[in-house]
């Protein structure tokens, strides 16, 4: 199995790599600074003998989305799996944020998914299968304060998703919205109660059961919350 992951340096995307490497899953990973984690990819392919391929990419920028792309083009005449987790989160309100941030939230949050895909999908429908995995957020399914810009490129991405989904059913490539709500991650770092916040490998663990199912079979999504509820 061949699988893309990007922002995979750390939270998310890292304990998805880390899971699907455990199957045996050869990776191709991608974010700014892939390159920090090259002991850890070592471990990977040592432990479960696999191959382990990387990029450094910022990827709110389609010149450089188009460069990764290029690169597993180049490497893999199979993709099975594309998980978009790139993404950053910046709070504020719609009426007081800073110029500029809601372009900066949708160049990474939603184009950095819709770029890669368009580069990445033809791959899989030559094949006729695939799954490719959106990583949205519970602030794509309801708005809360303070969640300005950021919430409004995670209802895009999920409109994506959607999108996406109807779109390739012909080709029997799967689609998957992935809502994780507050998951310890580099953001909440420092929070006193760790007991209200989900673990990284609960959501790995529902990303990689989602694409071990049949080909008759597709999770359109997945909702995780911390068990007390969102903060």
């Amino acid at each position: 199995m061949n699988v893309v992951i990007t922002g995979a340096s750390q939270g998310i995307g890292k304990g998805i790599a880390e899971r699907f490497a455990k199957d045996g899953a050869n990776l191709f990973l991608v974010s700014r600074n892939m390159d920090k984690q090259a002991k850890w990819q070592q471990e990977l392919m040592e432990k479960y003998g696999i191959s382990v391929s990387s990029f450094n990419a910022d990827l709110s920028r389609r010149e450089e989305v188009f460069a990764f792309a290029d690169a597993v083009l180049s490497a893999w005449e199979d993709i099975d799996v594309l998980v978009n987790n790139a993404g950053s989160f910046v709070p504020g309100s719609v009426y007081n944020e800073p110029e500029g941030q809601l372009e900066q939230m949708i160049e990474l949050n939603l184009y950095s998914a819709y770029h890669l895909t368009r580069r990445l999908v033809p791959v899989m429908m030559r094949k006729k299968k695939g799954h490719i995995f959106n990583v949205c957020s519970i602030a794509a399914l309801a708005a809360y304060p303070n969640g300005g810009s950021y919430s409004i490129s995670k209802f895009a991405l999920e409109g994506f998703s959607k999108n996406l989904r109807e779109e390739l059913k012909p080709y029997g490539i799967k689609v998957t919205s992935v809502h994780p709500g507050a998951t310890f991650t580099q953001a909440w770092e420092g929070f006193a109660d760790q007991s209200r916040i989900m673990e990284v490998e609960d959501v790995a663990k529902m990303v990689y059961a989602a694409s071990s199912l049949s080909a008759t079979a597709c999770v359109e999504d997945i909702i995780l919350r911390p068990q007390l509820g969102d903060l």
